[in-house]
């Protein structure tokens, strides 16, 4: 080739490259260097000293009668003692975990798990001291806890915003995996938003940087050296680092801080809603060109959402104008709202839009709620005259029913009462379909016209009829 044809081939190339010089720099890993400098001095190590185990004290036993020059002799007086008693000694564990400094007067946050149980809480820093931390307040459900130490001067770090993450940005974790102090492993986001089986309120950060026992507690940063969340989770069947790591979030985090310093406690909204996701083959049936929404199961007795007239078979598409994409992304919505303020859901009810007004609750303990949850959901005296209630595993028992139906705790003057219907009737088919529960029924007495005449199979005692009830 001749050399002005080189030439010509080869100068825009460069021009292109003098024209964006932050090109080839763009394709460059980021250097974290800088960035663990300046924050590791922020990242303490924990651990704990738990209450003392009395190890379990064996009957009295009789050393046997062995040869002095025997090798047993030394066995049996080891774990026996010259008497043959089994010595109670006791045990102290000790936790390992990571953590931050937020404030420079010694306020530090980690994980609950990293302290629970603990009588004596330690926190070394980069440096090497040693202080003793006490607990401000924990929070179970969020997996946070803040602890103090009495210290002045402190290199606290930057808070930042994890709502401003996205998907692919590079993160850093500092902390002390397997109790390797200041260790720092890089990666990226892999997903946002993200709901664990063990907690629904929070909007999980899942991360591909590597997080394994010790990292608990300790800091996830941005590359500008912001705090975006607080190492929690891995996902793992062998306990270590497997490429999924889950963080919550430092706008969550930050918001369980602050009411722990000022109340000693957390309060979360509540809405009170069992609900499930939208499949396929559910937005179909409900008229929906795709799957999205929370599918109300059922509403709690008691409940905010019972107040605003929710209803069973409502998919709830927005909160407070904050589109709902999947049931995931409700609780946490719904947890960070304030107690007390009144929010707006837009609805699918009937394949028609709706607007209802909410006002958030507060979320009761796990104790109260399993107890709510457990509680069969009544309604009030429906269209049809009827008293319903879920059936009770002892109820299904009695009635020699393993699933299905509801139970007709009464019936006042109506079309029901016409047609025949009696208290301690279980409803098995209406309108030909299968009645699972009380959110079924009233979702198929929903969707059927008003006059039509409908027949209902009913269970009395051990024999099965069908009664025609015409709806009003």
């Amino acid at each position: 080739m001749p050399p002005t044809r080189i030439l010509s081939s080869v100068l825009p190339v460069l021009l292109c490259t003098a024209l964006v010089p932050g090109l080839a720099a763009s394709r460059m890993l980021p250097d974290f260097v800088d960035l663990v400098a300046e924050n590791s001095p922020s990242v303490v190590n924990i651990s704990t000293k738990q209450a003392p185990v009395t190890a379990p004290r064996l009957p009295d036993y009789t050393v046997p009668d062995l040869p002095e020059d025997s090798p047993l002799q030394d066995f049996f007086r080891h774990f026996f003692g010259e008497e043959g008693d089994f010595p109670e000694d006791d045990f102290q564990s000790r936790s390992l975990g990571s953590g931050f400094i937020v404030s420079s007067d010694g306020f530090i946050l980690t994980n609950a798990h990293v302290v629970e149980g603990a009588e004596e809480i330690i926190v070394r820093t980069s440096d090497r001291r040693e202080f003793l931390a006490t607990l401000v307040g924990t929070d179970k459900r969020s997996d946070i806890a803040l602890i103090k130490m009495d210290a002045e001067g402190l290199p606290a770090v930057k808070i930042g915003s994890s709502k401003e993450l996205k998907v692919g940005e590079w993160v850093l974790a500092i902390g002390s995996p397997f109790g390797f102090e200041s260790s720092a492993t890089a990666g990226i986001v892999s997903a946002k938003g993200r709901s664990l089986p063990s907690e629904n309120y929070i909007p999980f950060i899942q991360t591909d940087v590597a997080i394994n026992p010790g990292n608990s507690g300790g800091p996830l940063f941005n590359l500008d050296g912001e705090v975006v969340g607080i190492n929690s989770q891995i996902y793992s069947r062998t306990g270590g680092f497997m490429g999924l790591s889950f963080a919550i979030p430092i706008d969550v985090a930050m918001n369980v801080a602050s009411q722990l310093q000022t109340t000693g406690r957390v309060s979360r909204g509540w809405l009170g809603v069992l609900i499930q996701d939208v499949t396929r083959e559910l937005a179909e049936s409900f008229g929906m060109m795709q799957p999205r929404g929370a599918l109300v199961a059922q509403i709690l007795p008691g409940s905010p959402a019972e107040a605003a007239k929710v209803e069973a078979g409502d998919i709830i598409l927005s909160f407070n104008e904050r589109d709902v994409p999947t049931s995931s992304a409700l609780p946490p919505m719904v947890g960070l709202t304030p107690v007390g303020e009144t929010v707006t859901l837009q609805v699918l009810r009937n394949g028609e839009l709706q607007e209802l007004t909410v006002e958030i609750g507060e979320l009761p303990d796990e104790e109260q709620l399993a107890t709510t949850e457990r509680e069969p959901q009544r309604a009030v005296a429906n269209p049809l005259g009827l008293f319903l209630r879920d059936v009770t595993p002892e109820q299904r028992e009695e009635l020699n029913v393993p699933s299905g139906g509801v139970l007709v705790e009464g019936v006042e003057t109506g079309p029901a009462d016409l047609a025949g219907l009696r208290a301690g009737d279980l409803i098995i088919r209406f309108d030909h379909r299968p009645v699972t529960d009380l959110a079924s029924f009233n979702q198929i007495l929903d969707e059927i016209p008003s006059g039509k005449s409908v027949a209902v199979l009913v269970q009395r005692g051990d024999g099965r009829m069908f009664h025609a009830i015409r709806v009003p």
